[in-house]
């Protein structure tokens, strides 16, 4: 996987929540960026999040992170600007824990940056995922002991405010039941990764 020709090469890490994508996409930017003519750049699927008003309204609060909670056709239609690399400046939005909210033009792409990162849960899913398989050069799955990726993502919702029994839950109960629909994609990906802490 290499840009070639001026090309911009998009990577796309996918996984169950908790599975390490994040923590693997930002040493893998870091690394490359000062090793890239130009860099490289990490652009989150969670920045497409739906708003919290807007998942309270419709009734999907609940079921927060699931594949309805998402804006997928903008996180399509970023991935497409950022692929044909004809703006000098690509604004994409990210996701900010500490506000459990998208926060939009967070993180800009300049033209000249060669690889962009991008992960989230639902990058090889079908439907109306679909188009974001499409437009990766290469997409791998990360594939941790289940244990260990339910251990983190507790840990992940203690460290944001959850009480303990709460973050067990979630992770037990809508973060599973997401983590059940992201396995059945691992197919579509070039590489699954088992990881390790």
């Amino acid at each position: 996987m290499a840009a070639a020709g001026g090309q911009r090469v998009l990577l796309g890490l996918a996984g169950a929540p908790g599975a390490g994508k994040s923590t693997l996409a930002g040493r893998l930017v870091e690394t490359l960026d000062a090793e890239l003519d130009g860099g490289a750049a990490l652009v989150g699927m969670d920045g497409f999040h739906l708003a919290q008003a807007t998942l309270d309204r419709w009734g999907r609060a609940g079921r927060k992170g699931a594949p309805d909670t998402f804006d997928v056709g903008g996180y399509v239609a970023l991935l497409r600007r950022l692929r044909a690399r004809n703006e000098d400046v690509v604004h994409a939005p990210e996701f900010r824990r500490d506000l459990e909210e998208p926060v939009g033009s967070a993180v800009p792409v300049p033209r000249e940056v060669p690889l962009v990162v991008t992960e989230g849960n639902y990058l090889l899913l079908d439907g109306p995922w679909a188009p974001v398989r499409e437009l990766l050069d290469e997409a791998w799955f990360l594939a941790p002991d289940d244990d260990l990726r339910v251990a983190r993502l507790v840990a992940r919702h203690e460290a944001f405010g959850k009480a303990p029994d709460a973050a067990l839950a979630w992770s037990h109960g809508p973060d599973q039941a997401n983590a059940v629909v992201v396995l059945g994609s691992a197919p579509r990906a070039d590489l699954v990764v088992s990881l390790s802490d």
